[in-house]
């Protein structure tokens, strides 16, 4: 297995705004909301309760285009690959269903933000420096929450909520306020700090070895069993794949594909199911409740089928089928579940934008594999855990979560690699030989002083 290649340094005038990004929707935002939890109604206004979003999102998206105009010769080198043209369509489509949406305040709100997101994402990724080392300082910033979270982690104590007749141990949330989300931020940080401990430097390997240990650590307090499972397969998927990649030179989106299409002719031919296997590893075939929330959006799907309720227009609008749920399925944000919930609000056709973006962003990290395997295996391992995480949790396109832009930020980052490299030229001045001196360098010898990028 080839090791990571010399990185270059981690800032640029590109790369401070989606790493702002990240800090902001992992680290400022949550903290925030400790001190001001959001109001209910705004919520189901469609209204950010807190003014910071509306204040950091439009000011990112600024300097993202101020700095794209500013560089004309960068610009001018852009060129968009396929899988980025596919989110892009993506997020038009969702703008589409503004037109048909249940809530079309609502829906155009979040649209617009999540438009800004995208924004003060791809495009500063894309135009940064060849050389910036992003994934590290996105590790950077998952090691900073992990390390302020500790204190909440130490002094804090287990949370319970209502399942049933009965409470259920929900582990130690940190500073998040939701289940899971300790578990989240902890998840990434593992496979982060994985790459980390194999590049160059004892400095650096000691800090990712550390980050391991502590995101180790705190995946077992917030009880995520999930999300330590996905940690330690999506890694060992993205290595398998990569190596039948390079042995049969099949894309990773046709091998990966292969997956799900198993899996659903085996469920067909025999009794093993998700509820089934729910209750072999954790002894709840519900998943916790998800099947009867699943259920319930399965029912709403079929009543729009291909167009969906709109973006961001189902869960929690007022006056929504969602409060027709039943019991406790009404008060619910989201399906947990990604894919339910892309139906849910733009139909199968939605979901067929999505898949389609999911699929070219997987191909197109075999363009990775070529320069830099190291590399690749991360972005694949990272764009695993977020594809097998949004089964039980719902993050596609959902405001800024922060695995959502920890997406957009590999997708993004497999653009630039998407990017033509141009080779630097070592030249020499013309000299006389002495006596004693080298001669001319070989074909080989020249090809080897050539620079290799991160």
């Amino acid at each position: 297995m080839s090791r990571p290649a010399l990185s270059g340094p981690i800032i640029d005038k590109y790369a401070i705004i989606p790493i702002l990004a990240c800090i902001f929707a992992l680290i400022a935002f949550p903290l925030l909301s400790l001190v001001n939890t959001p109001d209910l109604q705004a919520t189901l206004s469609g209204m950010d309760a807190r003014p910071e979003p509306r204040i950091f999102w439009p000011t990112m998206t600024a300097l993202s285009v101020l700095l794209a105009v500013l560089n004309r010769s960068r610009r001018s080198k852009l060129t968009l690959p396929p899988h980025i043209i596919c989110l892009l369509a993506y997020l038009a489509f969702a703008g589409a269903s503004v037109l048909w949406s249940f809530s079309p305040r609502s829906s155009f709100m979040r649209f617009v933000q999540q438009v800004m997101i995208v924004t003060s994402i791809v495009l500063p990724v894309i135009l940064a420096t060849r050389t910036v080392d992003m994934m590290r300082g996105v590790f950077l910033c998952f090691a900073c929450a992990l390390i302020l979270n500790l204190p909440f982690v130490l002094y804090g104590s287990n949370d319970f909520v209502p399942y049933g007749a009965k409470l259920v141990d929900i582990g130690i949330e940190g500073y998040f306020e939701g289940k899971n989300y300790l578990g989240e931020c902890a998840a990434p940080a593992l496979l982060l700090s994985l790459y980390e401990m194999r590049c160059p430097g004892w400095g650096r390997r000691a800090l990712g070895f550390s980050v391991f240990v502590l995101a180790i650590l705190l995946v077992f307090l917030s009880h995520s069993k999930t999300a330590l499972g996905l940690a330690l397969v999506s890694p060992f998927l993205a290595s398998l794949t990569l190596t039948v990649r390079k042995m049969t030179r099949i894309s990773p989106a046709i091998i990966l594909l292969s997956i799900p299409i198993s899996w659903i002719v085996l469920s067909h031919v025999s009794n093993l199911s998700m509820e089934r296997l729910s209750y072999i590893l954790y002894g709840d075939s519900s998943l916790t409740g998800r099947t009867v929330i699943w259920d319930f959006a399965q029912s709403e799907i079929q009543r729009s089928p291909f167009l969906g309720w709109g973006y961001q227009s189902f869960w929690l609008v007022p006056g929504s089928p969602s409060l027709e749920a039943p019991g406790w399925v009404k008060g619910m944000p989201n399906a947990h579940n990604g894919y339910y919930d892309t139906m849910l609000e733009l139909g199968r056709v939605g979901l067929a934008f999505l898949s389609v973006f999911i699929l070219a962003t997987l191909h197109a990290i075999g363009r990775v594999a070529d320069r830099n395997p190291a590399r690749a295996r991360l972005l694949l391992s990272l764009a695993l855990f977020v594809i097998m995480y949004n089964f039980l949790e719902s993050l596609w396109m959902r405001g800024f979560e922060f695995l959502w832009l920890l997406f957009v930020i590999v997708a993004a980052e497999i653009a630039r690699y998407c990017q033509p490299f141009p080779l630097r030229r070592v030249e020499y001045r013309s000299r006389s030989l002495k006596p004693g001196s080298p001669g001319p360098l070989s074909g080989a010898q020249t090809s080897r002083l050539r620079i290799s990028l991160p």
